[in-house]
């Protein structure tokens, strides 16, 4: 080869080196996402119970007076601490005074009548007929004294224990009859519970023990554990339902009687149940009939998956094909993704 072809080959070689350095293979350039993944697990799929209800504490308590009377004072005010035997209210206690001298005097002139016909049953004047009489009318009376002081004691209310005042009835000078209720006091060292009213189709598949999930208005987005406590067998004759009562596991500053309250209950199932594979509901894409698309992160890049759904309860689906315990589906972001995109993962 002469010298000029030579020159020739090397300029060649060089203008396709020069060719190769300014055009480098294509780069993936596509941004690596955050997605939130959730694992498919096995559970028995059953639909909870829902209820609203009301907080309350656990001992809570309504006062009232044994007998009915004018309201001479009202000693506390709403949400006021109270200690154990603290007099809170009181009924104005003229005529129950009345009543009891009343019922003192006769027993005394039934005592006098019994010494007085004793004492002739002595001297043959008076018969073991009279004698009988007397004694019969002078225990009545005692027994009468007695009835009348014991209801005089009960027209005062005091702390059962020491808690707080939830609820002020009555005001003073109110006529009230006996056994209205007056005010309700509550300990709350004894913990919280949630009144529910449930369905008597409902009622029947509840027992005590079971968990359950709660959600307050005054505290939005945050679960409440609790436990089901109580379970009525008899319905309340104005609503017609049944009052489930749920224990609050896990209390929170600023808990207040009568806070509106959410629940979830499981209903309580065969032990049998065949557990089954189950996602979220908010998993799935182009759901159609029994068919819907997933997407599915193996390492750290994301596959599309077709699955065949069965149940939808609440909000979980039941798996019926197309996954597996274990596996990790996206339940946020799914439809920012396609596959074969690398994601970082949030569990």
């Amino acid at each position: 080869m002469n010298t000029v072809n030579r020159y020739t080959l090397l300029a060649f070689c060089l203008a396709l080196t020069a060719c190769s350095a300014s055009n480098p293979p294509p780069v993936d350039n596509r941004p690596v996402r955050s997605v939130r993944v959730a694992a498919v697990n096995n559970a028995v799929l059953t639909d909870d119970i829902r209820a609203v209800g009301l907080l309350a504490p656990l001992d809570e308590a309504r006062l009232s007076f044994k007998m009915g009377g004018v309201v001479e004072a009202m000693l506390v005010e709403e949400g006021q601490s109270i200690r154990r035997g603290q007099l809170l209210a009181r009924l104005r206690e003229t005529e129950i005074r009345s009543a009891t001298t009343q019922a003192r005097e006769a027993a005394a002139k039934a005592t006098r009548d019994l010494e007085r016909g004793q004492a002739l049953f002595a001297d043959g004047v008076a018969t073991r007929e009279n004698l009988d009489d007397l004694t019969t009318a002078a225990r009545v009376s005692a027994a009468q004294l007695q009835a009348v002081e014991f209801n005089a004691r009960y027209a005062r209310i005091e702390a059962p224990a020491d808690g707080v005042v939830l609820q002020k009835l009555v005001q003073r000078d109110e006529l009230v009859p006996a056994g209205q209720p007056v005010l309700v006091v509550g300990g709350t060292n004894q913990g919280w519970v949630v009144k529910l009213g449930v369905a008597d189709r409902e009622v029947v598949q509840l027992r005590p023990g079971l968990p359950a999930r709660l959600q307050f208005d005054a505290y939005p987005g945050r679960d409440f554990l609790g436990e089901v406590r109580n379970v009525a067998r008899a319905a309340d004759p104005v609503t017609g339902t049944f009052q489930i009562e749920v224990m609050v596991k896990d209390t929170a500053e600023g808990f207040a009687r009568g806070m509106v309250a959410r629940a979830w209950l499981p209903r309580a199932v065969d032990v049998k149940a065949t557990p089954v594979p189950v996602v979220a509901n908010t998993v799935l894409l182009e759901a159609s009939a029994d068919r819907a698309v997933v997407m599915v992160v193996e390492g750290d890049v994301v596959q599309r998956r077709e699955v065949r759904v069965g149940r939808l309860v609440g909000e979980r689906v039941e798996v019926l094909e197309g996954l597996r315990p274990g596996e990790w589906v996206v339940v946020d972001g799914a439809s920012f993704v396609t596959a074969g995109d690398h994601v970082t993962v949030r569990r």
